[in-house]
């Protein structure tokens, strides 16, 4: 990865817009040239219902990017979350055109136009302090193994895609019940109020800015954050005040790793973790074995080995 300097931190951007986006295709050439001209890496993803990503650059880049979009009509009002990175965090731009920025597979479901009420970050503990209120992380599995919210009930999914039907399992505990909802920037909470929205379950919120925002805005000794907040860069999690948090990951199946299960004799760097030791075969194994050396023979000789970012080998 590329380095800052002590002056210099790299400034991270995560952000989303549902929006009508009907000529989203003619966005893609403009916009990978603008940040490519000013150095800035991530994935920006375009769709009909509008823009998600997350970027870094220089301060300077991203404001400009920002200032961009928002000269977009569509776009305007856009929601972005800042932190910063010691490293550059991603290997590359990309932008991709989707049929949906976060892919819940629902054609029906219509964020644009209709979805929860947003609860700002200083509202939200008292919101889910509530016992009537069911709280609920939209987020996978393997992002909610390293910290969630108290008392959030964790649906278990592997992909976004996975949601609706546990909200149709569960149909008869959510409605006529508060549901407060949330995730790590925002956007798959709101599309997931719209879906709640769409099956009867009327009395839904859902926190504005996400995981990060309430990191970013609400002082540790109030909180009701538990553990780090995965993130889908080379940071691989953030604590409060987004800083970068302890987590690792597993090259091997790209779980994300607290400091006590990298001490568990399962763990061998870039080869296992307790996660996946028992399921991989010995050809796996060896073929992990010979990347990780080749990754450790560039670092020595200064040189990057890149074998994907978080963001490039999950699905949301």
């Amino acid at each position: 990865m590329i380095s800052s300097t002590p002056e210099q931190r790299f400034r991270v951007a995560a952000l989303y817009r549902f929006a009508d986006l009907p000529r989203y295709e003619a966005l893609r050439p403009e916009l990978a040239a603008f940040c490519c001209e000013r150095g800035i890496r991530g994935t920006l993803l375009l769709a009909a219902e509008g823009i998600n990503g997350t970027v870094a650059g220089t301060p300077e880049a991203i404001d400009a990017l920002i200032t961009h979009l928002e000269t977009i009509p569509a776009l305007k009002g856009i929601e972005v979350k800042y932190s910063t990175a010691s490293e550059m965090p991603f290997h590359r731009m990309k932008v991709r055109l989707k049929k949906e920025i976060v892919t819940m597979g629902v054609p029906e479901v219509d964020p644009v136009n209709q979805v929860g009420t947003y609860v700002e970050p200083a509202d939200w503990n008292t919101l889910i302090a509530d016992p009537d209120t069911l709280v609920v992380d939209t987020r996978n599995a393997y992002e909610t193994a390293i910290g969630t919210f108290s008392r959030a009930e964790d649906p278990e999914t592997e992909t976004f895609r996975d949601f609706p039907a546990w909200a149709e399992r569960n149909l008869n505990r959510l409605k006529g019940r508060k549901v407060a909802m949330f995730c790590t920037g925002g956007i798959r909470c709101e599309k997931a109020t719209a879906y709640m929205k769409l099956i009867g379950v009327d009395d839904v919120y859902h926190l504005k800015g996400g995981i990060l925002k309430y990191l970013e805005e609400v002082p540790p000794e109030e909180s009701l954050w538990e553990g780090e907040c995965f993130v889908f860069d080379e940071r691989v999690s953030v604590r409060h005040g987004l800083e970068e948090g302890d987590a690792t990951l597993c090259r091997a199946c790209r779980h994300p790793l607290t400091p006590q299960e990298r001490a568990s004799p399962l763990f061998q760097e870039g080869v296992s973790c307790p996660h996946c030791a028992e399921t991989r075969s010995e050809a796996d194994r060896a073929r992990y074995a010979e990347r990780q050396r080749q990754v450790e023979l560039a670092e020595q000789r200064g040189e990057s080995f890149p074998i994907g970012t978080p963001s490039e080998k999950r699905k949301t």
